[in-house]
This record gives C-alpha cells, sequence and structure tokens, in this order.
C-alpha cells in the first residue's frame, strides 16, 4: 500500500470511529472508555486538536471537542453522560494519571 492510500484508509477508520462514538454508542460513557482503554473521546479530541496545531491550523480545546462529538460538550453532557459511581471515579483517577498524566 502507498503511502497516500494508507494515509486515506487510516482516516477513514477515524471517521468512523468518530461516527460510531458519536452515533451509533452515544451510551459508551467516557470514564468507562478511560478505565478500559486508557483513553476517551476528550482524549481523541484533543489529538484531533493538537494534530490541526501542528498543522499551523488554530484550534481551542472546546472547538477540537465539538468536531470530534458533533456538538458542544455541555450539550453531549446534557443529553448522553450519566452519574458514575465511586467505584468508576476512583478508577479513573487511576486511568487518567497513567495514561494522560496529572489533571489541570
Amino acid at each position: 500500500m502507498d503511502d497516500q492510500t494508507r494515509i486515506e484508509v487510516e482516516a477513514a477508520a477515524f471517521r468512523r470511529l468518530r461516527q460510531h462514538l458519536m452515533q451509533d454508542r452515544p451510551d459508551a460513557q467516557n470514564i468507562d472508555m478511560m478505565n478500559l482503554a486508557g483513553f476517551c473521546r476528550n482524549c481523541l479530541s484533543r489529538w484531533y486538536q493538537e494534530a490541526a496545531n501542528e498543522r499551523g491550523i488554530e484550534m481551542t480545546k472546546d472547538e477540537g471537542r465539538e468536531a470530534f462529538y458533533g456538538m458542544t460538550m455541555d450539550q453531549w453532557k446534557a443529553q448522553h453522560q450519566t452519574d458514575a459511581g465511586a467505584d468508576k471515579k476512583t478508577a479513573f483517577k487511576t486511568a487518567f494519571a497513567e495514561n494522560v498524566g496529572k489533571p489541570d
């Protein structure tokens, strides 16, 4: 596979992942994703923002999230986020520290 085709295939797979999380499985909670896989929608939107910024495209954290969530973070939370129990919150602190670093 040549480089351009590989890039196109990777981009298509990323778009499908985004669609899956935005449309097919909005019930998949970020905290569960982070605790299980070490990343969540916020990580994906941050990586998206960082990639844009590295290419000289100005994009804020909120713009990155909106591009990935398809709506503002507040709208997403109101429509899809559920309360997490203490056990999930504790596991999240560990997963976040191991995979992202210390929280801001």
